[in-house]
């Protein structure tokens, strides 16, 4: 099994009841698609594992999810924490200047001036944008270790061309 392509996408909860369920954390934007992507797998004890959904349901605020083969609260216990992952090649294609998280770590980020900001680590949503963490590199002129720039397209981000791995901002450096 190929297991580059594998994207994080969600996490498994504590068990629900005592029938194997377990409360279920969606990553993507909208949490039930989730559930659009099969297989699903799982990182356990060093071994990549398939698990597959059986059934899932809204519950309360939550979403809980029945696993083929997890049948009681025990079973379900063992699996709490666990991250879920699925091949990236699943995802649906986006719309020409959408992108994927993991298409833009690990992109360098320089400024419309040429200034090298440094790599792009991390992104966080902070409910009105999503945020580029960006680790400025070792010598940096301005001393940053880190910095945060919105993802606010036009106003700080120029463009993004992910064939050179390369993000421009109107971004000071300063900052």
């Amino acid at each position: 099994m190929n297991t580059e392509n594998l994207i994080i996408v969600g996490k498994l909860g504590s068990s629900y009841g005592i029938r194997g369920w377990l409360r279920v954390f969606s990553f993507t934007e909208d949490p039930d698609s989730l559930f659009d992507y099969k297989p699903w797998y799982i990182l356990r004890a060093g071994k990549w594992q398939e698990v597959e959904v059986e059934s899932f349901k809204p519950h309360n605020q939550d979403t809980i999810v029945k696993l083929k083969g997890i049948d009681d609260r025990d079973e379900a216990n063992l699996l709490t924490n666990y991250e879920i992952y699925v091949n990236a090649q699943d995802l649906p294609d986006l719309d020409e200047g959408d992108f994927y998280w993991k298409d833009l770590i690990g992109c360098k980020v320089v400024t419309i001036n040429g200034y090298d900001l440094g790599q792009v680590t991390d992104l966080m949503e902070t409910g009105s944008n999503d945020v580029l963490v960006v680790k400025a590199n070792l010598k940096d002129a301005f001393g940053a270790k880190e910095r945060l720039i919105p993802f606010v397209e036009e106003q700080f981000i120029k463009y993004v061309d992910l064939s050179t791995k390369q993000i421009t901002v109107d971004w000071d450096p300063a900052f």
